[in-house]
């Protein structure tokens, strides 16, 4: 059987192939499956690996926080007032002679004195139920010096006036125009027309009157005798220094 070949070998090698066969499927086999692993890990590990839910850590998520700004303080506009205007002053009238005044809580007599211009003095002498103290009370009604009247010190007449010689004199508590025209030998009528005056009663405390003086002869007194029994009669009449201010005669 030369040109063929014998069946016993043909049988050999077909039981070897067959034998070699698995072999051969399964070193193939492992190596796709080794090409798989590694492809697989590569796939995995690589720059462009996939975000796998079952592989991936749990993150927090991040929270917004709001973060004030400084915000620039505003400048505040102050009104400014405009001015008022002024108003002119009132006129006050001034009194020309003593007013009542009601004495009030908190009042005592130099505070008033104060308050009107005057003082504690002539306040007494033009109320002398007030005393020397100057006692007042509360809701008690008194009369105030004209404003300004401020009683001068006494200052006696010079011995050698001349006769006619005005001089200023401020009336004092209890003054009449006859006793001042005693005082300074002068004549009731020619005070009040001196003064422009029609009425002797209407004079008051702290007025000042212009007094003609020694216009009037003073006629001479008896000298004091002493009788017997010792009783002194026609005692001359001592006369006190009243206040005066000069003025040139007229």
């Amino acid at each position: 059987m030369s040109g063929k070949e014998n069946p016993q070998n043909v049988i050999d090698s077909y039981k070897k192939r067959q034998q070699t066969m698995p072999l051969f499927i399964g070193g193939l086999a492992g190596v796709l499956i080794l090409g798989g692993v590694f492809l697989l890990v590569y796939w995995l590990s690589g720059p462009n690996k996939p975000a796998l839910s079952f592989l991936s850590t749990k993150t927090s998520t991040p929270t917004l926080t709001y973060t004030a700004s400084p915000v620039p303080p505003t400048a505040t506009v102050t009104e400014t007032p405009s001015p008022s205007p002024t108003m002119p002053p009132t006129e006050t009238s001034t009194p020309s002679g003593p007013f009542e005044y009601t004495v009030l809580e908190g009042d005592y007599c130099q505070k008033i004195a104060d308050q009107f211009n005057t003082e504690v003095r002539a306040l007494v002498l033009l109320n002398p139920a007030l005393g020397a103290g100057c006692n007042i009370r509360v809701g008690e009604k008194i009369l105030i010096p004209q404003p300004g009247a401020i009683l001068p010190t006494d200052t006696p007449i010079p011995p050698n006036i001349k006769a006619g010689t005005i001089i200023e004199y401020t009336i004092n508590p209890g003054d009449t125009i006859g006793n001042i025209a005693t005082k300074f030998n002068s004549d009731p009528e020619k005070i009040l027309t001196q003064n422009k005056l029609t009425d002797g009663n209407l004079i008051y405390v702290g007025q000042v009157l212009k007094i003609p003086v020694n216009i009037v002869t003073v006629v001479p007194t008896r000298p004091a005798t002493i009788t017997p029994g010792g009783t002194q009669i026609g005692v001359n009449r001592t006369q006190t220094n009243p206040t005066v201010t000069m003025t040139p005669g007229s």
